[in-house]
């Protein structure tokens, strides 16, 4: 898996992302995302065509011009995890429904200070193109599956865009899976 990972870091995810499992492997990639010296990758890990699944989320922080891997968390797979819903299906435009955070800086002397690097797996609706967090814009695989990273204390706002750029739904990352304002 490391190797897997060590790969998309310097490759990106193929393009079109893979839609089913292939080579034999029991997983698939599904999300990458970078912020400056910090990264996430997420997979599919599926065991027999009869279970759902695994999703999980590996974090990694770029020192000295290296991704040194930091750490991971992961949770089971929704029913047919590889079909695209629609926003009337899954009640809203942008659902998250894993996260993780592992700290960066674990060789510190003293326990204070601690610096982290924070993961969200999103679900984007059918009509979802791409996601806007900060000035980063991610397009949104066919699967439907994103990975966010952010290494601030605060978590980004994270913007549903349609295919014209219109903004369909807001999720805040530190706040509970509700809307961060209004739908339209």
């Amino acid at each position: 898996m490391r190797e897997e990972c060590m790969r998309l870091l310097r490759d990106g995810l193929p393009d079109p992302v893979p839609a089913a499992r292939d080579d034999g492997r029991d997983f698939l990639p599904l999300g990458l995302d970078m912020d400056g010296d910090v990264a996430v990758v997420t997979f599919l890990h599926q065991w027999g065509d009869a279970a759902p699944g695994f999703i999980e989320g590996w974090t990694f922080h770029r020192r000295d011009g290296e991704w040194m891997e930091l750490g991971g968390a992961g949770g089971s797979a929704p029913e047919e995890p590889l079909a695209r819903r629609s926003s009337g299906e899954m009640g809203r435009h942008l659902l998250k429904y894993g996260s993780g955070r592992t700290v960066r800086n674990a060789n510190r002397l003293l326990p204070w200070g601690a610096k982290w690097v924070n993961e969200a797996r999103l679900r984007a609706s059918a009509e979802v193109a791409r996601i806007r967090v900060g000035k980063r814009l991610l397009d949104v695989p066919a699967h439907g599956h994103v990975a966010v990273v952010w290494g601030a204390r605060r978590g980004p706002i994270v913007e549903a865009l349609a295919a014209d750029g219109s903004v369909l739904d807001a999720l805040d990352l530190d706040g509970p899976a509700v809307p961060a304002r209004p739908q339209l």
